[in-house]
């Protein structure tokens, strides 16, 4: 559901080789909005961590300072399978304390003091420096030849295999979430056993599949608070999906929702790949750079200000406020909704979650791109929060956006 396999650059050949052969092959710096004050009631915090998600480091986090999860903020998700350096925030806690900590696969870098709690999409953008290997040095031109088009024309926008979970089913379960399909949420979250999981969490899945719960909440691990939580609702309430489902927590549906918001508007990108640089008359166009949206009433006038890159065609993030295209964009976005069922209004989904929607573009400017060859080909850019350097790598490598597109790290090393 997350991406259909297609390229912009087609007529280029990739280069092909793997990348996260090792934890080190893959680093990510989170770019800041801005820096803290040096006073206030929250400490700001830099984190570096390996081999785990957001959500695992912040829980573990949490854990060692005796608070719960929802006091620590973050700007946004980092892949799990990299070296990655992002900030954090806590309410309450000095910087003093935050500087003691050492935990395993996370080393705290600083710590300082700020009014505010850190929020989602406080960020700039993200830095990466890249290896990939088992390529020669001479691909070096095919990858620059690949790297001219996309700084001319954009890179797809695509929502990356980090935002449809590990076993990639998070837009189903957002699907569920948006429908109010308790049940089938749950048989999805609790059920249906993935290879990319561990042989005991794929026994416990089995286990529930076949109707044998309680031995099923004996092999998942304590580290999945959240399944364990909803499963031993439903035992015991003897079989209550309804209220199993409300013991998973609105943050996490949220995310959920938010991931299938994401395949919609893959889908979409996908039907305007090959024309993701021009925008058409009915188009609701962003400017470059900020958020700021307008609707392209006469492309002969707009198409010169796309092609200097100050303005991008957008696509849907579906919702019950989100701002509709109108001509053929219009006809097309409205189609993917209605293949789903759905209508906008139906994002309202109830339990404190309302999806408003919003307006993502389809293209996104790959910044500062630097190439050379290290024990395989180096890539270093930055890119604006929000977009994925797996599309990057998808054009260049010719390798799909998917979970087994991407080699797992075999082991973590010690930071």
């Amino acid at each position: 559901m997350d991406w259909t396999g297609r390229y912009l650059t087609e007529d280029l050949p990739g280069i092909g080789g793997v990348i996260k052969e090792q934890v080190e092959d893959f680093w990510v710096e989170e770019l800041p909005l801005y820096s803290p004050s040096g006073e206030g009631e929250h400490t700001f915090f830099e984190i570096q961590k390996v081999g785990l998600s957001t959500f695992q480091a912040v829980r573990t986090i949490a854990r060692a300072l005796g608070i719960p999860p929802s006091q620590i903020g973050y700007a946004g998700l980092k892949d799990a399978r990299a070296i990655t350096c992002q900030v954090l925030s806590v309410h309450g806690i000095p910087p003093e304390k935050v500087l003691t900590l050492e935990l395993p696969h996370i080393r705290i870098l600083w710590a300082e003091r700020h009014r505010h709690k850190l929020r989602i999409g406080h960020l700039r953008g993200n830095r990466f420096r890249i290896r990939i290997r088992r390529v020669s040095e001479a691909m070096l031109p095919a990858c620059q030849a690949i790297l001219e088009v996309l700084a001319r024309r954009g890179v797809p926008n695509w929502y990356g295999p980090q935002r449809f979970g590990q076993r990639g089913d998070s837009a189903r379960l957002g699907s569920a979430v948006v429908r109010r399909e308790a049940e089938r949420f749950l048989r999805t979250f609790l059920g249906m056993p993935d290879r990319h999981e561990s042989e005991r969490v794929q026994a416990a899945r089995r286990q529930f599949d076949a109707g044998a719960w309680e031995e099923a909440l004996a092999l998942f691990p304590e580290s999945m608070a959240d399944e364990r939580r909803a499963l031993r609702v439903l035992i015991d309430s003897h079989g209550n999906f309804q209220r199993a489902y409300q013991a998973v927590p609105k943050r996490l549906k949220i995310f959920l929702v938010s991931a299938y918001q994401s395949a919609l508007f893959n889908r979409v990108l996908d039907a305007r790949l090959q024309t993701l640089d021009r925008v058409f008359a009915g188009d609701l166009a962003i400017k470059h750079p900020g958020h700021s949206i307008f609707r392209v009433e006469d492309e002969t006038i707009e198409q010169p200000r796309a092609d200097r890159f100050e303005i991008s065609p957008t696509g849907p993030i579906f919702g019950f406020k989100m701002m509709q295209a109108s001509g053929s964009q219009g006809e097309l976005e409205a189609n993917v909704l209605a293949a789903e069922g759905l209508e906008l209004d139906d994002f309202r989904v109830g339990e404190g979650i309302q999806a408003k929607g919003e307006r993502r573009a389809l293209r996104f400017q790959i910044h500062d791109p630097e190439l050379w060859y290290d024990d395989g080909i180096m890539l270093r850019f930055w890119l604006p929060k929000g977009c994925y350097a797996t599309a990057v790598l998808a054009e260049i490598m010719k390798a799909p956006l998917t979970q087994e597109s991407f080699q797992d790290v075999s082991q973590l090393t010690e930071l």
